[in-house]
């Protein structure tokens, strides 16, 4: 059992930082609203620390799950983040959707400090955290994965290490962008059966069974349908992960064109109201047939 810190305990974090803890490892967390993090401590034991700082010293493994690239920095290489107290030959995890390029500048601080880094955004939305299902895709030296997916199984049903440091980044883009083009797909399908007056029921028995089936297609479908859209992965974390893809594609070079037509076709549905529905909300800007 390891003394693990796990930073960030939020609709993700929370759930994770959890499985490690009926595992029987020993937890140290921090979040930003210490209210929460006070509110995890009584519902899963452990200990809430005041800093970044404070939680990391004398923690064998760091896990942070945050918001974004600045959240990262701050609670990693501030005066007080995690990388100030943490000893060499330490592990450090990171479960936020980032930037490669910060995932990068992280494993080049935390060298320089001896500590193994690696980038593992995850895929699977808040029913994977909570169920221990996960998808994480790992970036970082083979070392440093092997002694992180011992950690990481506790709360993921696949683990793959795709790569160098910022491999696992870039694949989360890549998971991103097929699922903006299949949303898409998928919202301009189900308004053609809606405008073609067909039982959309039918319509999902006859066409998920064959070429066109996907897991948007399987599991939000019928919500969609029903204009349901108050759950999952939110419109607004998904503009900011494609932002993070089509910055990306302009320093690797490749194009974007459909993942960049469906950002905007987001944008439309955030200066709607709709920035904390879920993504398969995407089928809401496009108008019903009259009749």
């Amino acid at each position: 059992m390891a003394k693990i810190t796990f930073i960030g305990i939020g609709v993700m974090g929370g759930p994770m930082a959890a499985h490690l803890a009926k595992a029987g490892h020993d937890l140290t967390v921090y979040n930003r609203t210490k209210a929460k993090a006070e509110k995890w401590v009584q519902a899963n034991g452990g200990k809430a620390a005041s800093s970044p700082a404070e939680a990391a010293k004398d923690s064998q493994i760091v896990i942070t799950c945050v918001g974004n690239d600045d959240d990262l920095s701050a609670v990693t290489m501030s005066r007080d983040g995690a990388f100030s107290t943490m000893a060499s030959g330490k592990l450090f995890i990171d479960h936020t959707t980032v930037s490669a390029r910060i995932s990068r500048q992280l494993s080049v601080e935390a060298e320089g400090r001896g500590i193994h880094v690696v980038d593992a955004p995850v895929s699977g939305g808040q029913a994977g955290a909570e169920n221990g299902a996960l998808s994480i895709m790992c970036g970082g030296s083979k070392e440093a994965f092997a002694a992180a997916e011992l950690i990481m199984t506790v709360y993921a049903s696949r683990i793959v290490h795709v790569g160098r440091t910022g491999a696992g980044q870039t694949t989360k883009m890549c998971n991103q962008i097929a699922i903006a083009g299949v949303l898409e797909g998928l919202s301009e399908a189900l308004r053609f059966a809606q405008a073609s007056k067909l039982d959309l029921d039918k319509v999902y028995e006859a066409i998920s069974g064959g070429a066109a089936q996907s897991w948007q297609m399987d599991n939000r479908w019928s919500t969609m349908a029903k204009d349901e859209f108050d759950f999952g992965f939110a419109v607004d974390w998904m503009r900011k992960d494609l932002g993070l893809a089509l910055e990306e594609a302009r320093t690797n070079g490749s194009t974007l064109p459909v993942a960049a037509l469906v950002d905007q076709f987001y944008a439309e549905v955030q200066q709607a109201g709709g920035g904390r529905k879920d993504t398969s909300s995407l089928v809401s800007r496009i108008a019903k047939a009259r009749g």
